[in-house]
């Protein structure tokens, strides 16, 4: 069998409207690293990419980021959070992240959710819930399942309407005919 390239059609990018978010430095919340992983989505946008974005926060300090990358890299693995993940099991030097935050746009799908529970990260924040591919509350509460061997503390809602509107305006735009 001879193996061929699939071609995919030249693919229009929709202008971004948005204009990425300045956090302040001073008080590293929950809301600072949602707003460096808004601007990570921003940068997935201006790719082609569906605009979610990854931050990983370690003692206060950004050890990661990421965007999806799907499209451009041709991997269904390159989500934002396998990336972020990647990025940061590099810098701890371990593939463990125990101790660390992964703040992300969107609420991760059943391969993100899983890798959080194989790499032990401690906290996942997302900030609009995914009722069709979620796994830490949307579709399924993946994190809660008692016989795994970590378990992962989830919050979500951290910029939603900053985050909902990103994602909408960037699907209605997909969607609408030139």
């Amino acid at each position: 069998m001879e193996n061929k390239k699939q071609e995919y059609p030249q693919k229009t990018v929709p202008e971004c409207p948005f204009l990425p978010l300045r956090p302040s430095y001073m008080v590293r919340d929950d809301e600072f690293f949602m707003k460096l992983a808004y601007n990570q989505a921003l940068k997935a946008w201006n790719m082609g990419e569906v605009p979610v974005g990854a931050v990983i926060e370690f003692g206060g300090e950004v050890i990661a980021q990421a965007h999806n990358m799907v499209e451009s890299m041709r991997d269904p693995t390159a989500h934002a959070e396998i990336l972020a993940m990647t990025q940061a099991a590099r810098k701890l030097e371990d593939w463990r992240l125990n101790g660390t935050t992964l703040y992300v746009t969107k609420e991760p799908c059943p391969m993100c959710s899983g890798a959080c529970v194989m790499g032990r990260v401690s906290r996942v924040v997302f900030s609009i819930p995914d009722p069709k591919m979620g796994f830490l509350g949307g579709v399924l509460k993946f994190h809660d399942i008692p016989t795994l061997n970590h378990s992962i503390q989830v919050e979500s809602g951290v910029l939603f309407d900053e985050c909902s509107k990103l994602l909408k305006t960037f699907f209605a735009l997909k969607r609408a005919k030139p």
